[in-house]
């Protein structure tokens, strides 16, 4: 399937890539349908591709990569619209960013993360939502090195 990207232009995807998000996402709604495609440099970070919208493109990762781990519990209506039948089945990633250097604050220069709104997929049906966190519970490690 071809689809256009204001990020890299026509893109050739298989129907294995694309991920249905039934709710799309929040600012996104209209954009239901996403290709996960792996950044050119083989990385731990893919390009999330709206379908639907050439504008509409994310670049995502596992949260373990960044020390990050979710424990969710997700509502039945979650489980019913992923079409979970197996914890083992749903993955989870967040949305990162590339922050620019700000001669006023450099130190807020780097990638950010947005941990409060992580996207849950079910690998099986290739369905996704973003599960916006109300509140979250979290316990910190800090290791040295």
């Amino acid at each position: 399937m071809l689809i256009e990207s204001a990020a890299f232009g026509s893109i050739d995807v298989n129907a294995d890539q694309i991920f249905d998000f039934p709710a799309g996402l929040p600012g996104f709604e209209a954009c239901k349908r996403f290709a996960f495609l792996q950044a050119g440099d083989g990385g731990k970070v893919l390009q999330m591709q709206g379908v639907e919208d050439p504008a509409a493109v994310f670049s995502v990762t596992d949260p373990a990569g960044l020390g990050v781990n979710y424990e969710l519990t997700l509502s039945d209506a979650d489980v019913a619209t992923l079409g979970l039948q197996k914890p083992e089945d749903a993955t989870v990633v967040v949305i990162v960013r590339q922050a620019a250097v700000d001669a006023g604050s450099p130190a807020d220069a780097g990638l950010k993360a947005n941990f409060m709104a992580p996207l849950v997929i079910n690998t099986v049906t290739r369905r996704g939502i973003q599960k916006v966190l109300e509140q979250v519970g979290c316990e910190i490690t800090l290791r040295g090195q």
